[in-house]
């Protein structure tokens, strides 16, 4: 029922760690047998699984049994009224994975890579990263009871790299970019039998991204979006959604999905979103620097089929000014009290370029993608807190008056 094909020649190649084409060098992807599958599956047997991404264990790449987790996925999905109000919009939607065991969504992909890594006798569990992966992966590795080494560029947020080290895991630091730490990986999984999840298993690691469109929709009541926002980084996710939804249609959970998958960058460091504005099917790297970190990726592994997907969907992708990463932290979590990184950020400063310009309307479903929580960067809202009030003396009258300027309004008098 499962095999891997190539993405670009379109080869089948048995199930097995294994990530490049031995024809044309293409990237491998899992593919699953539709027909056979919509005969195994089926929303009660769905929603009579655990509130994790296994309820989809039939369009995963993992073997049979009970899986090694952490209680991945299956997070809430919230109305968001006030956020909705704030931008125009009457029925937009927050699919808040700030809420996975680690604080981002690279719990999915991490929960599927673990298990295949384990079926197949690997020891080591790797990656390199922006910082939320560093700590996934070193969280699942400690959990299988493997070796968790975890690479990633100099200058992280110390909350992210701390959390790696809590877990366990061996982090090497190097003096360079993201795309120069996954260079160092590529070349280490030619010398080395690890499960390095975004390289030489990123075929079965990626998969774990679709859950999260699989529970938008289930949680839609078994309907898709009209729009969906998605972060890009490496382009996965983005890419991972649109499969999602192609895959419910042919197993027959959803009748039709006509979603349209906008894509969300930063000026910094916005190669796919450059790429869909300009017509272009080929990514252009580039070298970054944006506040957010962690989607700060100049050439991304899966840009090309990000860009596709969204074009594909009738999509469209923004690149927000830098000065708009924190604006838009600021105004989700005032609005409704979710705490998200600067990717949060990205998102919902793209959404109000969407709407502003027209391509989101007032009365469609919309929801937006928050990966990554802001409990890992809060250094970036000091800046915000403008509120904070300090009292020499513990007296009352001290603090109406200082309320009172905080809040721009005139001291009542008794």
């Amino acid at each position: 029922m499962k095999t891997l094909r190539c993405r670009e020649c379109g080869r089948i190649r048995e199930f097995e760690p294994a990530y490049v084409c031995e024809d044309c060098f293409g990237p491998l992807e899992v593919a699953y047998d539709l027909a056979a599958v919509r005969h195994r599956i089926s929303r009660a047997s769905i929603a009579s699984g655990p509130n994790t991404i296994w309820r989809y264990h039939e369009l995963l790449p993992v073997p049979a049994g009970e899986p090694i987790d952490l209680g991945t996925g299956f997070t809430p999905l919230v109305q968001a009224n006030n956020l909705g109000k704030a931008l125009g919009l009457d029925h937009l939607y927050v699919k808040n994975d700030t809420l996975n065991p680690t604080g981002s969504f690279k719990d999915r992909n991490v929960a599927v890579a673990t298990n295949f890594a384990l079926s197949y006798g690997f020891d080591t569990l790797s990656c390199s990263s922006t910082g939320n992966l560093a700590g996934s992966v070193a969280a699942y590795a400690a959990r299988a009871g493997l070796r968790g080494l975890v690479f990633i560029p100099a200058g992280l947020e110390p909350g992210k790299v701390g959390a790696a080290g809590a877990y366990g895991a061996t982090i090497v630091e190097v003096d360079g970019t993201y795309d120069d730490v996954n260079r160092l990986c590529a070349e280490l999984a030619d010398q080395y039998r690890w499960a390095i999840v975004n390289v030489n298993l990123r075929p079965f690691y990626s998969e774990g991204s679709k859950t999260l469109a699989f529970e938008v929709v289930e949680q839609l009541g078994w309907r898709a979006p009209d729009h969906i926002v998605v972060p890009v980084a490496a382009g996965s996710l983005l890419a991972k959604t649109a499969k999602a939804f192609q895959e419910l249609v042919g197993v027959g959970l959803l009748d039709q999905a006509s979603t349209r998958i906008h894509a969300a960058q930063a000026e910094g460091c916005a190669p796919v979103s450059t790429a869909v504005r300009q017509g272009l099917d080929r990514i252009t790297p580039v070298r970054a620097n944006s506040i957010a970190k962690s989607l700060a990726i100049g050439n991304p592994a899966d840009g090309r089929y990000a860009a596709r997907a969204v074009r594909a969907s009738d999509g469209w992708a923004t690149a927000c000014p830098e000065a708009s990463v924190v604006g838009g932290m600021a105004l989700l979590a005032e609005t409704e009290g979710i705490l998200s990184e600067p990717a949060g950020g990205v998102v919902v400063a793209g959404l109000r370029q969407l709407v502003d310009e027209g391509r989101v309307r007032r009365d469609e479903t919309v929801v937006i993608c928050i990966t990554g929580s802001g409990l890992k960067t809060t250094e970036l809202f000091e800046p915000l807190n403008g509120r904070r009030l300090r009292l020499a003396k513990a007296r009352a009258s001290e603090f109406v008056q200082a309320l009172a300027e905080a809040e721009k309004t005139p001291v009542a008098v008794a």
